[in-house]
């Protein structure tokens, strides 16, 4: 016996006869009991007819005393409007979602593609992508019902009815969780299983919001008009008929969505080689190098975890012909869609081992997984942070070990840096105040001397060498009065403390 109570039956009577299924029957009248909506519709609507049967027969009762007419006939469910032949039975506020797609069919398709794409989860959560129309079918149902309700001095507002999403969730869950051999199908997870409904014979049922009020609904470039569920347009009524018309099709469901939250990795790289780019380095659509550092840790690690893509950022970047040494330089990859999530700290430590014996150009260190919050740390305050560097330079005029001396009580320095020529093409001309914090020097021969710098990252080193034209005030040509360049430069320390070291 489903727990309607006599205020409600008027509402069954009026939503069966607009050709409602039972189950939205059941969310107009805000039955919230899930048990309730997993009975199948066949057995739900002789259970309605039993209800409005009942005040059929009340109603019959109170006329016999008044008039002592005859009682009406007993009713039966075939004979409502919503079993008639002639109407299609497709249900038109859910056009058939709560009706035809509640069943083990779709629990199996959606079982299926997540066997299909191997994924590996704890738990997962079921969303539900329904068409716009179904919105306005909604608002539809709701104005028809409302004159019956405040006939009856009750209040329902379209907060208290179940959503189409709750219901078909109510009955798939339980469906999909026994398919898949009790996994467990719960409200947050960060494995998503999405099912999208599409009926596009209805599509022009929003079309008139577009036209009606075209500051709400205005298309844009990406996407078509949608519906912002602002129905509460005054001439609603005069643009939409209600209750919403019948239609002969049901929704269709497209391919099961499968989604993984994105995973994120951190750790610190070295770079021995000076002819590898950080990235993959393309100039007019064609390589210059065969590999970078981006590509050797993003290829076992993407094997590993048997992710989608990767997101690689790193705490600055050094040049093609830089060596990064020392303790070596923070990255972070995010993992997309990642179909094996899960790792212990021994398992990280062999995709580690895996990277390094891949190739003598790189070393990673301090490999682990992170939160995608801890990620933001290795960008914070990024030009407070430090770097210290060691530069090979060549002097045009020969020099004295003397002559170099003076750099090394040099501290504090502040430097205007104009773009470099060399980046120009992809950052923003502007002027850029850097400090060199300290520098030493040793020296070499009478043409080369060692310069090592601990500066303000973002500081572009080599510009400070060869004065980059003049674009760096101060330069090393102009502290030494000669021209000076730089022929190898490695970085010797990135001074962030993130990620946190792993012992070995």
């Amino acid at each position: 016996m489903l727990p309607l109570k006599e205020k409600d039956k008027p509402l069954v009577q009026k939503l069966l006869s607009s050709g409602c299924c039972p189950r939205c029957v059941l969310r107009f009248c805000c039955i919230n009991v899930q048990s309730l909506y997993k009975i199948p519709p066949q057995v739900q609507v002789p259970m309605l007819g039993e209800t409005i049967e009942n005040k059929s027969q009340s109603d019959a009762d109170a006329e016999q005393e008044a008039d002592e007419a005859p009682p009406p006939k007993r009713f039966k469910p075939e004979e409502t409007e919503l079993m008639r032949e002639e109407e299609s039975p497709v249900c038109p506020v859910c056009l058939g979602v709560l009706q035809e797609h509640c069943d083990q069919t779709l629990a199996s398709k959606v079982a299926e593609a997540i066997k299909t794409e191997n994924y590996e989860f704890d738990s997962l959560v079921l969303s539900v992508s329904l068409p716009a129309q179904l919105c306005v079918r909604e608002h539809s149902c709701w104005l028809h019902v409302k004159t019956e309700v405040r006939a009856k001095s009750l209040v329902l507002g379209k907060d208290d009815v179940i959503q189409v999403k709750e219901a078909f969730k109510w009955n798939m869950q339980s469906l999909v969780s026994k398919t898949l051999g009790g996994a467990a199908v719960v409200s947050k997870s960060a494995f998503e299983v999405g099912v999208e409904f599409v009926h596009p014979d209805t599509d022009k049922d929003c079309h008139f919001l577009a036209t009606t009020c075209s500051d709400c609904f205005k298309p844009t470039k990406n996407k078509e008009i949608s519906f912002i569920f602002k129905l509460f347009l005054k001439c609603f009524l005069r643009h939409y008929p209600c209750p919403p018309p019948r239609h002969s099709s049901s929704c269709v469901s497209r391919d099961v969505q499968c989604l993984h939250t994105s995973v994120f990795i951190a750790g610190r790289y070295n770079k021995f080689c000076r002819s590898l780019p950080q990235t993959p380095w393309l100039i007019n659509g064609e390589r210059r190098m065969e590999s970078s550092v981006e590509e050797l840790i993003a290829g076992p690690i993407l094997e590993t975890f048997r992710a989608t893509g990767f997101n690689f950022s790193s705490s600055g970047r050094e040049d093609v012909d830089v060596r990064t040494l020392g303790n070596g330089r923070p990255f972070a990859m995010e993992l997309i869609n990642p179909h094996k999530p899960k790792f212990n700290r021994d398992q990280i430590k062999k995709i580690q081992q895996e990277i390094n014996d891949s190739s003598d150009k790189i070393r990673v260190r301090d490999l682990q997984i992170v939160s995608r919050e801890a990620m933001g740390r290795m960008k914070e305050g990024e030009e407070e942070k430090t770097k210290s560097y060691r530069a090979l330079v060549w002097t045009e005029k020969p020099i004295e070990k003397e002559d170099i001396s003076f750099l090394n009580d040099i501290k504090e320095l502040t430097l205007d840096q104009k773009t470099p020529l060399r980046v120009l093409h992809r950052r923003a001309l502007a002027v850029r105040p850097r400090v060199i914090h300290s520098m030493s020097s040793e020296y070499r021969d009478t043409h080369h001397f060692y310069l090592e710098l601990k500066t303000q990252a973002g500081t572009y080193i080599k510009e400070f060498v060869h004065g980059d034209f003049g674009r760096t005030k101060p330069n090393m040509c102009q502290l030494l009065q000669t021209e000076t360049d730089i022929l190898e430069l490695d970085v010797e320390s990135v001074d962030v403390d993130w990620p946190p070291p792993i012992p070995e």
